[in-house]
C-alpha cells in the first residue's frame, strides 16, 4: 500500500499545474512530506500526518516542517 501511495503522489506531481506546485508554503512541499511520512510511519499514520499538513496549508502557517 505504501508503494502504491508513493506512486500516486509521484503521478500527481507529474501532472499538477506548475502554479499549484510553486505555491506551497512549507518546506518540504506537501507531496514530499507525504512521501517522507509514508516511509517513516507507514500507511495509516503517514496519511494521517499528510492530511493534517494539507489542512494547515494556508496563511499564516508555513515554514520548515519535517515528519
Amino acid at each position: 500500500m505504501i508503494w502504491l501511495s508513493i506512486k500516486l503522489i509521484l503521478f500527481y506531481r507529474a501532472i499538477a499545474p506548475k502554479r499549484l506546485r510553486n505555491s506551497c508554503l512549507f518546506e518540504p512541499t506537501c507531496s514530499e512530506y507525504a512521501i517522507l511520512a509514508l516511509k517513516k510511519y507507514g500507511f495509516s499514520k503517514g496519511w494521517s500526518l499528510s492530511f493534517k499538513r494539507i489542512t494547515n496549508c494556508k496563511q499564516p502557517n508555513g515554514g520548515v516542517d519535517y515528519p
